[in-house]
């Protein structure tokens, strides 16, 4: 059904698990949303791999589907899963490569080669080795197959993620590009200069010459084959927070999913803190700046508990602290050798108070982030979002020991919604729809207890360090 409202932008979001689409109307709200699973991931000894091409005809379905419901051509926002790419022929335009899963760890060897340049790699793109990356996978492929190198340096071959495979099929080869929030979570773009870094290249054994053009993430004007224009493309992260909340760095994003995040816009783009990510949001006329923290697999953590049972009032009742990151702590530890961890053994303990053990680490986690930010420049607001954030546990450890009032948004497809809003140039998280968290139970013990977490963790991380 033709939406009635006038029509501003449409939005397609390249995820992992489906592919959507969805109309934006002149108030911001998404309207006649189009969803489609991806074709199916195999995995095998670390290799996460899906079939690109038909990756790229079943996003056409989608967008195609949706643009069938509007009565014009709207400009066009795109957001693409990070780090995920392939390896296509330029003549004839078929991957070479299956479409190589940001979740794949077969950049790990080359994370292992290059650890002595780890703190060199930090400081120019604000992020950690790690083999998700774009950069390690690919050295890796192409030392598995140095005859690939050859062919992409005479430019028989084309690599990229997908937002430039897709927006080189759908411009006939015009455009062989990709934003600046996409090449800044390669660990090949230097964060300030937002261009390619020469170092950086040279680390991985990347040449120049096969690298797509660095563009703004919004303002684009590309005229697409099937006549669309496409105006913005960004991450899909980067998308969900212009979505969520103010760029003034007054607020923060909570994401709690399979993962967790916690992060905030920074308004000196030049500020550090210690250990934090620093993610380029996406670039316009300036470079929008972001501090992150994270939490690593605390779904996993959770899968095998009655979490949803829960209550706020069995909080702190147990004398036990614990870590709840099985594949070792993130942001701003970045310890592989911390992860699931309990002070003081468990096996007494029902799956119903280790659940609450595990949420209550989640809370601390996400507390302590908080609370880092907060001193470096305060916090007005926080926002919940992500799967977990509808446990009312979560929600209310989290507004107990917070520096300042949370809400939870009830919005859905914040991706599709942030690069909609880019497209068409409304204003961030203009259409956000959230509650704030009323503290209804009696926070001071777990407040007590995140006190005596924080000392804890201090001396697990002071005895680690020493080892």
């Amino acid at each position: 059904m033709t939406v009635n409202k006038m029509i501003r932008a449409i939005a397609l979001d390249l995820g992992s698990t489906s592919i959507k689409a969805g109309l934006l109307d002149q108030d911001g709200a998404l309207h006649n949303i189009v969803s489609r699973p991806v074709p199916p991931l195999s995995a095998d000894d670390g290799r996460y791999e899906s079939d690109a091409l038909e990756y790229a005809e079943t996003a056409e379905l989608v967008l195609a589907d949706c643009l069938s419901q509007a009565d014009k051509k709207p400009p066009l926002g795109l957001c693409s899963q990070r780090s995920s790419f392939l390896i296509w022929e330029r003549a004839s335009g078929k991957p070479l490569t299956p479409l190589i899963s940001w979740q794949d760890t077969r950049g790990a060897s080359s994370c292992d080669a290059l650890r002595h340049a780890e703190p060199l790699i930090n400081q120019l793109t604000g992020l950690r080795l790690r083999p998700y990356y774009f950069a390690p996978k690919l050295r890796s492929v192409l030392l598995e197959h140095p005859e690939w190198l050859e062919r992409l340096e005479r430019g028989e071959l084309l690599v990229g993620t997908l937002d430039t495979f897709l927006i080189w099929r759908w411009t006939s080869g015009k455009y062989f590009i990709t934003d600046a929030s996409m090449a800044a979570r390669t660990l090949l773009m230097d964060i300030r200069q937002q261009q390619w870094s020469p170092v950086l290249r040279d680390l991985f054994g990347i040449p120049r010459s096969i690298l797509p053009q660095i563009q703004p993430s919004a303002g684009m004007s590309i005229r697409l084959d099937n006549g669309l224009i496409l105006q913005a493309s960004l991450g899909d992260q980067s998308a969900a927070l212009i979505a969520s909340v103010a760029a003034d760095g007054t607020e923060a994003l909570v994401n709690l999913g399979t993962g967790g995040f916690v992060i905030r816009y920074q308004q000196n783009a030049e500020t550090t803190q210690d250990g934090y990510l620093r993610t380029l949001v996406y670039r316009d006329s300036l470079a929008h700046i972001a501090i992150e923290g994270t939490l690593n697999s605390i779904a996993a953590a959770l899968a095998s508990y009655p979490v949803d049972a829960c209550r706020t009032e069995d909080f702190a009742t147990e004398n036990i602290f614990c870590l709840a990151e099985p594949s070792g702590l993130g942001a701003p530890y970045f310890r592989n050798d911390i992860g699931l961890m309990y002070s003081q053994p468990v096996q007494h303990l029902t799956p119903h108070q280790i659940a609450t053990l595990l949420l209550e680490a989640i809370i601390f986690r996400v507390a302590r982030i908080l609370e880092d930010f907060h001193k470096t420049a305060a916090i007005e607001r926080i926002y919940l979002a992500g799967g977990l954030s509808g446990l009312t546990c979560l929600q209310q450890g989290i507004a107990s020991c917070a520096p300042c009032d949370v809400h939870r948004l009830r919005q859905k497809e914040s991706s599709l919604q942030g690069v909609a809003l880019l497209a068409a140039g409304m204003g961030h998280a203009s259409q956000r729809e959230a509650e704030k968290i009323i503290v209804s139970f009696e926070a001071a013990r777990l407040r007590e207890k995140y006190r005596r977490w924080k000392d804890w963790l201090d001396k697990l991380l002071y005895i680690a360090q020493a080892k």
